[in-house]
């Protein structure tokens, strides 16, 4: 059973959320806006968050910046609007997943499963030494998560470490979407393939440069090419 946040001004949305994720044996709490969820947040711990981006008072977006300043709780969007920007800047902030309106109640909870199964699995791990992968200006501590470009300090979302990370230790490999998509998200991942090309283009505006590493193969997927 989950604690679940449900965060959105339509009534009628939160109390459909309410209602299967109460029949799943989930235990919910609902905000009206990103002010009541950001005070809401800060008297509670939740396990996951269901977060609308369209609000009064305070926006989902500027909610989910405020939240994550003291909690990495998991943040599940929503969004009347399926845009690209909406997408890019959500995964930015470091939020798990992204619906568009109107969606399926019981893909919603599928969602929020797979979302959950991924915190578990992620045990933290204590190794000897840092693993540490340097190109030319390029260096990243998978270890400690950290990027370095030409000696500048790169923020990234967590999944764009992720994904960096997973690329670099099979580098100079064809790594087919399907592949990147069940290895950095999981196999039960209910998302689609725009969700690995936002953040592929995330990656590569972070690495500046060095974004050509990041090498496109039609119609397989990418490949992180050191070989040139």
């Amino acid at each position: 059973m989950y604690k679940i946040l449900v965060v959105d001004d339509e009534e009628k949305i939160r109390r459909l959320i309410t209602k299967y994720a109460e029949f799943e044996g989930h235990e919910t709490v609902e905000a009206a806006d990103g002010m009541e969820a950001v005070r809401v947040c800060r008297e509670n711990k939740f396990d996951i968050i269901i977060m609308d981006i369209m609000m009064p008072e305070l926006d989902g977006f500027s909610a989910c910046r405020e939240i994550k300043k003291f909690t990495d709780t998991p943040i599940l969007m929503l969004s009347a609007r399926g845009e690209e920007y909406d997408r890019i800047n959500g995964f930015e902030l470091g939020i798990d997943d992204y619906v568009v309106k109107p969606f399926s109640p019981k893909e919603l909870m599928l969602r929020i499963e797979a979302i959950m199964k991924r915190v578990r699995s992620q045990a933290p791990a204590e190794p000897d030494k840092n693993e540490i992968f340097e190109y030319s200006g390029l260096k990243v501590d998978i270890t400690a998560r950290i990027v370095y470009v030409d000696g500048k300090k790169v923020d990234m979302s967590p999944k764009e470490y992720d994904l960096l990370f997973y690329m670099i230790k099979n580098k100079n490999i064809a790594l087919s979407r399907e592949k990147l998509i069940s290895e950095v998200w999981g196999y039960d991942f209910y998302g689609d393939d725009r969700t690995l090309d936002t953040h592929i283009k995330l990656l590569r505006h972070d690495l500046g440069d060095y974004s050509t590493l990041i090498v496109t193969l039609r119609g397989v997927g990418y490949r992180f090419d050191i070989n040139g």
